[in-house]
């Protein structure tokens, strides 16, 4: 009996404890944790009496990793797990502050005996930050000596174990940029890991940004290869060479670059897909890179969750439908409120005025029973009425110009070839001087259309895919253009300077030029860009980027062309 009766009070003397425990800490989860290593610290024969001894408090990180850092309600109030962070200023998931929290201390050193295994050769930081085992984007290191992602640093983390199986030692927090020696748990301050600090995440300078269209000057990857900054392959995931194409031909449009080369310029803005592009931007234009290539995989990702998989891996699309979706979607992500203006309108925005004439049986029908004559005119809102045709004038902007093709012909030759016919850029052209009609069948109208605006960087697309109810066909006609000095005013009407002084640039220069090779469903995309420090062509598909000749680019099937304005 008096045993069961010590028993019984020795259980409510730590039940009370522990009840006393949980008021003290404020209700949190963590309570009974941070009170059992409080007694262990305090305790004098503890062996861990050093001030700066690393302490992990990660028992239950597998479990609060699977619960994505959440937050519940307990007797009224808010309590949020938290994340096992190395630096507690820093809040990435804006949780704030949480009850509970301990205040670690980790041990910084400039010398660790591992750093010489450090294999730089199998670090890619192009794909998405996920432990490759519990599949978590939370917390994540990578391992310096094989590349491999791994959640966490404490006792139970998929990092530490690995540590102790593979006797792999330094990692690097992948949204930090801290390098830590596991299974020992100090922190490595050292200068040589700077330049894989700088891969995962490219820094540029204002004064750099000034020197890259001046840079003349090979890099030199890890495997022995060069590249040229700027003028680096992307990897073709599947059927992406879409995609390839307009990431290639953006950024040769200087303003565009230098503004997502700064991160600071964006930080407002939470869109995803922002961030990834200019996280892409970075890295094409990296002279430090430890190889010759860049895999958009993460861009990608971004684009299938913002396209809601309207573009994605595998299937094949259109660039002028990406480049369209891609440029609308930034701009509209950018912009801080529906009047102002974003770094995608500034470089390709111009202005169209449209005069649309179209039937109108209600107009017709008032005619007849006010008993006016069919020839009669009149001009109502701006609408002018004339047998029967309202012709409505109206001011439009647009990002880019569709060109359409002439047909090809039916028949083929005495040779028994199909003649492949050759038109001017200006011909087509044609379509913008306020005169030529162009008819649309829904709705039935005729529209002219004349430029009142022109933009700094022009894109022209050459419309040759056409769908009927049964294929999908190609127009394989080739359209003689410029290279340099391409003169809109002797072709297309423009409109008089707003400012005296101010003078009118109508010239153009080509800097990237999409093209279409193959046939319509089975064809691959190729580009050529221009590389402004010595004024060379460069083809680029996928991976392959080699040094081409002027001419070569005018005699392609062009598809997609961005001009620059002469300053």
């Amino acid at each position: 009996m008096l045993l069961w009766y010590n028993s019984r009070n020795c259980e409510s003397e730590g039940g009370g404890k522990k009840m006393k425990a949980k008021r003290e800490y404020g209700d949190s989860v963590d309570g009974e944790r941070d009170l059992k290593r409080q007694r262990v610290v305090d305790s004098p024969s503890s062996p861990h009496e050093e001030p700066l001894v690393p302490y992990n408090d990660d028992e239950d990180d597998e479990r609060r990793a699977l619960n994505h850092i959440g937050s519940r309600e307990e007797d009224g109030r808010r309590v949020e797990n938290e994340e096992e962070d190395d630096d507690d200023e820093d809040d990435p998931y804006g949780l704030g502050s949480t009850l509970g929290r301990s205040n670690r201390q980790v041990e910084v050193r400039r010398d660790c005996p591992y750093l010489d295994t450090v294999n730089r050769q199998v670090l890619d930081f192009d794909f998405e930050k996920f432990c490759s085992v519990s599949l978590s984007n939370l917390n994540v290191y990578a391992c310096l000596v094989c590349g491999k992602y791994y959640q966490g640093r404490g006792k139970k983390s998929h990092a530490y174990t690995h540590s102790l199986e593979a006797g792999h030692h330094v990692y690097i927090n992948l949204r930090t940029e801290k390098v830590y020696c596991l299974p020992d748990g100090y922190e490595i301050n050292d200068p040589s890991l700077d330049d894989i600090r700088h891969v995962l995440y490219p820094r540029f300078s204002r004064e750099q940004l000034e020197q890259l269209d001046k840079n003349k000057q090979w890099s030199r990857a890890l495997d022995g290869s060069d590249y040229l900054p700027g003028m680096v392959g992307l990897n073709n995931i599947q059927k992406t060479d879409f995609v390839n194409v307009t990431i290639q031909s953006l950024m040769r449009v200087t303003p565009l670059r230098n503004f997502f080369l700064i991160p600071e310029n964006y930080q407002h803005c939470r869109s995803q897909l922002v961030h990834r592009f200019g996280e892409l931007t970075r890295k094409i234009w990296h002279a430090r890179n430890f190889k010759g290539q860049v895999s958009p995989h993460e861009f990608l990702q971004a684009v299938m969750k913002a396209s809601k998989k309207r573009f994605r891996i595998g299937v094949q699309c259109e660039p002028v439908e990406f480049m369209s979706w891609l440029l609308n979607t930034l701009h509209a992500d950018l912009r801080t409120s529906k009047k102002s203006s974003s770094i995608i309108h500034k470089c390709f925005q111009g202005e169209l005025e449209v005069v649309k004439e179209t039937q109108s049986k209600a107009i017709s029908e008032k005619k007849e029973s006010d008993g006016e004559q069919n020839g009669a005119l009149k001009i109502t809102d701006g609408q002018i009425e004339n047998n029967n045709v309202a012709a409505e004038t109206y001011r439009m902007p647009f990002l880019m110009l569709g060109l359409d093709l002439p047909e090809p012909p039916l028949f083929k030759d005495v040779m028994e070839k199909n003649i492949i016919p050759q038109v001017p850029l200006f011909n087509i052209l044609k379509k913008f001087d306020g005169e030529m009609v162009t008819t649309t069948v829904r709705p039935p109208a005729r529209m002219r259309y004349r430029v009142t605006k022109l933009p700094q960087y022009l894109i022209l697309h050459m419309r040759r895919f056409t769908k009927n109810n049964f294929f999908r066909e190609k127009n394989p006609t080739l359209v003689n253009f410029p290279v340099k000095n391409l003169e809109l005013k002797d072709y297309i009407p423009l409109p008089a300077p707003t400012k005296e002084n101010e003078k009118l640039r109508t010239k153009y220069d080509l800097i990237a030029n999409v093209v279409h090779d193959g046939k319509p469903d089975e064809g691959f995309y190729r580009v050529f860009v221009q590389r402004k420090s010595e004024e060379l062509w460069y083809e680029m598909q996928d991976l392959h980027v080699s040094e081409t000749l002027p001419q070569m680019v005018a005699l392609s099937e062009a598809y997609m062309q961005i001009y620059e304005q002469q300053q």
